[in-house]
């Protein structure tokens, strides 16, 4: 029994914790504007490092204050990072820097990731030439169709196209910038590396109005589809002569992400309905095989649909941010809630953790400074306007900057039981970790344009519209939607494609609305063609009817 002065102590405690708590819903604008400001500092303690201690080599190794190479000797970090200038605004460096990536040796005899290569460095290069105009770079009167940075890109696309060149047309994984595809180079690759390069080599396509780009890596993502189980279900590793697969567990991360991601940012960037209709499909087989109804996914086996794993893998992360560019609100923000509660547990989040032993994966505990889960978190932050996911990434970067940082950047976490610091900060965290941190809390930031404002540009074909809004690929490197409409008065021209060639897309489009006619009745049908078909590819709406990146596209 508690005596009076007890009982009065505790409920001015409860009634101080209640108070606090209530005033802390709601992130205020100064607040908002302090961790922007933090968040650029990170930026720049971390860049500022690679520069002065491992360019111009890939990475910076941030405990013993040195570069090494990891991708290829591409300055990796400095290409991963020159969009991120953009976005913080500084218009200086970026130019800088504009011009130093101009002069990537890409003459090599060695060999390269055809994926890694192609999200990171083609990526960036593409990104940075079509933000180049908006920094104030000098540029041509044919850009964004021609310049040195789109050049250089072409050059290294053409390099990876002898990859595509498989009875499937799904990529060997490694090619050699000189002699081509390695020999004895493995006929294994993984779905996300067969399925991840639509929106670098879609971009080529259209600002150099050659096709070739686009078609391999749509053959690429249409193969992998037309291997799908029965139940509509892929495994995590192919065989990209036979087709048949060597890893028979699906899952929505490790292995397969990207390639979901394409299919969903390919149909909103290049107007392709069908893309979203092969995601739809995947996504009833998750819910149906893979979700615990909790918001969690586990591994399931891609033929039979049973659970095979009860992991959760750090790239799952990216997950949520899917569903809310379908729409998918209430799904995202569930699965993201959860998700959320391992880094809570930890301060950061393992690569793998067993739901069924509620423990870091053995060998699995560490944290590479990820971007995923802040991705999904800038992603249901701008769709909802809920405060909550301000602070959810106040969280994880109080978080970074306590465990991570050293006097020499950003390190990686080799346990996340323990903080034991590894030696590692990988591109990525300067190209999306602190990309989509900073974005979540920069509201007014040029890349959260949604198409209501515009640039008109003049070009040889007439005038098209730049800062329409953006599609990031998966290495979070922005592609400005209306730049791909400057280049070429309609991708499919007399020019490019023959009459055989047109009319086979004429039927991959009869047959996608078969589909629906067999498979949809009559009042489902009419509202997703109502609202997923028209939407796409109607080119007499403006752009803020088109595209809309933050969770009404299927809404």
């Amino acid at each position: 029994m508690f005596c009076d002065k007890e009982f009065i102590l505790i409920l001015i405690y409860l009634f101080i914790v209640s108070h606090v708590y209530s005033n802390e819903r709601q992130f205020s604008t100064q607040k908002r504007l302090q961790y922007k400001n933090h968040v650029k500092q990170m930026f720049y303690h971390a860049y500022d490092s690679y520069l002065k201690y491992a360019y111009p080599y890939d990475e910076l190794r941030p405990l013993t204050c040195d570069g090494y190479d990891t991708w290829g000797s591409y300055s990796l970090s400095l290409v991963d990072a020159i969009d991120t200038l953009a976005v913080l605004g500084n218009n200086t460096e970026f130019a800088r820097v504009y011009t130093l990536i101009q002069n990537l040796d890409i003459e090599r005899d060695i060999n390269v990731s055809v994926f890694e290569t192609n999200i990171r460095v083609i990526g960036g290069l593409l990104s940075a030439h079509l933000l180049a105009k908006r920094m104030n770079v000098s540029v041509n009167s044919t850009w964004p169709c021609t310049g040195p940075l789109l050049d250089l890109a072409v050059s290294l696309a053409d390099k990876l196209l002898p990859a595509f060149d498989t009875e499937t047309g799904i990529p060997y994984g490694t090619v050699n910038l000189v002699w081509g595809v390695p020999i004895g180079e493995t006929n294994i690759t993984c779905t996300a590396g067969g399925g991840t390069f639509l929106i670098e080599f879609g971009t080529l396509s259209r600002l150099t109005g050659d096709p070739k780009y686009e078609r391999a890596a749509l053959k690429a993502l249409k193969g992998l589809w037309s291997k799908r189980s029965s139940i509509n279900l892929v495994g995590n590793h192919i065989n990209i002569q036979t087709g048949e697969w060597t890893a028979y567990d699906c899952t929505i991360g490790s292995g397969v992400d990207s390639y979901f991601e394409y299919l969903v940012k390919g149909a909103i960037l290049f107007r392709q309905p069908e893309l979203i209709y092969m995601m739809n499909e995947y996504i009833k087989a998750i819910d149906a095989y893979m979700s615990d109804g909790t918001g969690w996914f586990v591994y399931a086996n891609y033929q039979q649909g049973r659970k095979t794993m009860p992991l959760f893998a750090s790239l799952d992360a990216f997950y949520p941010g899917l569903l809310t560019l379908l729409g998918k609100l209430d799904r995202a923000r569930e699965t993201l809630y959860a998700y959320h509660t391992i880094w809570r547990k930890y301060g950061s989040m393992p690569e793998f953790y067993n739901l069924a032993q509620h423990d870091c994966a053995q060998g699995r505990e560490g944290y590479p400074l990820r971007p995923e889960h802040i991705e999904s978190i800038m992603y249901l932050s701008k769709a909802t306007n809920d405060d909550t996911f301000l602070f959810m990434a106040a969280d994880i970067f109080d978080a970074i900057e306590s465990c991570c940082k050293t006097s020499c950047g950003y390190t990686s976490l080799k346990s996340v039981k323990d903080h034991h610091l590894d030696n590692r900060m990988e591109s990525f965290f300067l190209a999306e970790t602190i990309k989509y941190l900073y974005l979540i809390f920069d509201e007014d930031n040029f890349l959260h344009s949604n198409g209501e404002y515009a640039t008109e540009h003049q070009t040889s074909l007439g005038s098209c519209f730049l800062d329409t809004g953006y599609v990031y690929n998966t290495e979070a490197h922005p592609i400005d939607i209306g730049s791909l409409d400057c280049c070429t008065s309609s991708f499919i021209d007399e020019k490019s494609l023959n009459k055989n060639e047109k009319n086979l897309l004429t039927q991959e489009q009869m047959r996608w609305l078969g589909n629906l006619l067999l498979n949809q009745d009559k009042e489902e049908l009419s509202s997703i063609l109502k609202r997923n078909y028209s939407l796409l590819t109607c080119s007499s709406l403006t752009f803020e009817q088109r595209f809309s990146l933050y969770g009404e596209i299927l809404t």
